[in-house]
């Protein structure tokens, strides 16, 4: 995608990218505020992936614990958004072409047909299925696909810093 490499290379060559790679302490504050966002939005996302597996929480209605957990999920992803933008600014070119990115994206996508999938198809009848002892198979397999989606996430995120 060429002309996506030569928007990369405009933007890491704007004033603000310059001043997220030159200063000594704006690249890591940022990275800092990342993290933060990683914990609201995997730890919640993580609550609610385990109460669908059935390995906590057992007596808290999905749609209860949802209402609670998913605002903060919003937030960390906002944060996410906000954040990962800032830091992809300040080397575009290098990370766009790294494969750990790619892949990171590739599994952002991933994570939010899941999540898409999970809500039109499965969350719907969860007012029929409370009363049961165990969830469906159907939404242990969309917590457990979520769960895995966000670690993979995380760990590429991270392996960002590694490859070239």
């Amino acid at each position: 995608m060429p002309d996506f490499l030569s928007w990369c290379q405009w933007l890491e060559s704007t004033p603000m990218s310059a001043t997220l790679r030159d200063s000594l302490w704006l690249f890591p504050a940022i990275e800092t505020v990342h993290l933060f966002g990683i914990v609201a939005l995997v730890g919640s996302t993580s609550i609610l992936d385990l109460r669908l597996m059935g390995f906590t929480l057992a007596g808290t209605p999905v749609p209860k614990l949802a209402r609670r957990v998913l605002p903060w999920a919003w937030l960390g992803f906002g944060i996410q958004a906000a954040t990962g933008f800032f830091l992809f600014a300040a080397e575009a070119s290098r990370v766009y072409l790294n494969p750990a990115f790619r892949f990171k994206m590739l599994m952002l996508v991933a994570a939010g047909l899941n999540a898409l999938l999970f809500h039109v198809m499965t969350s719907r009848s969860a007012a029929q299925w409370e009363g049961r002892s165990t969830t469906p198979m159907s939404a242990k397999i969309a917590g457990l696909s979520s769960l895995a989606l966000w670690f993979a996430i995380v760990i590429a995120g991270r392996m960002i810093a590694y490859f070239e």
